[in-house]
Parts: structure tokens; C-alpha cells; sequence
């Protein structure tokens, strides 16, 4: 059994805002991301993920836009993201109950979020998409 855990997330962008959900707990602010299960690409994970955790639907851009590593459990994560063209926010989805979603500026999303590897991504896409190109 390797000493890290594989995951894959996404970054929900619509109209130059990013979509932010609560930890399962409810006590951090955090991006949709989760394992990625056998037979699943990477971006597979991350499209299951946006819509379990967020409700979020949407197009993946191809290729990842940055990863960053977190400690849980004793274990090393190592999350690999993508950013996703969010097309249909729906009301009613898998983890509703036990998540909130918020819409904010990158810039406002970094405040929230504790990784710093996270907020370093969020940043540099911040600056390198113009928000025209997010709609």
C-alpha cells in the first residue's frame, strides 16, 4: 500500500467566480475533490466529485492546471486539479445535506481555504485566465 493517497478535484469556475463547498465536517472551506476509484481517469474522479459534493456540472478543461499535497490521517495526499467550465448548478444533489456551496472571486477564495499549495493555484489561475474567458 503506498504512503499517499491519489485524488483529483476540480476548480468550478463561472463567470470569473470559483465555487467553494464545505468540508464534510462543515468547518473549512474547501474545493470539490476525492479519491479516484479503480477503472476512473483522474478527470472522471473530479467530474463525479463537483457533482457529489457541489452539484456542479460542466465542462473539464483536458489537461490539469496544478496539484498540491495535504496531510490526513498520517497519510500524504497528493490532489490533482482541474479547472471545469461549470454549465448547470443544480439545487438538489448527492451531499446537500451535509455541504454548503458559496460563489466567490479567486482572490476572496483564498482567504478561505487553508492549504497553501491550493491557494497558490487558485491565484496563479486568477491571473492567467482572463474572466472574460470563464463565462
Amino acid at each position: 500500500m503506498p504512503s499517499w493517497v491519489r485524488q483529483s478535484g476540480v476548480i468550478p469556475m463561472r463567470a470569473g467566480e470559483v465555487c467553494l463547498v464545505t468540508s464534510s465536517s462543515g468547518k473549512r472551506w474547501v474545493l470539490p475533490k476525492g479519491l479516484i476509484d479503480a477503472g476512473k481517469t483522474a478527470g472522471e474522479a473530479a467530474l463525479q466529485e463537483a457533482w457529489e459534493e457541489a452539484g456542479l456540472v460542466g465542462i473539464l478543461h483536458t489537461e490539469p492546471v496544478g496539484s498540491y499535497v495535504y496531510e490526513k490521517y498520517n497519510r500524504t495526499h497528493h490532489v490533482t486539479l482541474f479547472l471545469m467550465t461549470v454549465t448547470e448548478a443544480c439545487d438538489n444533489w448527492p451531499e446537500r445535506r451535509v455541504r454548503r456551496r458559496e460563489w466567490l472571486r479567486p482572490e476572496q477564495a483564498c482567504l478561505r481555504i487553508e492549504e497553501p499549495g491550493l491557494q497558490e493555484i487558485l491565484l496563479n489561475i486568477s491571473q492567467q485566465w482572463p474572466v472574460a474567458a470563464l463565462h
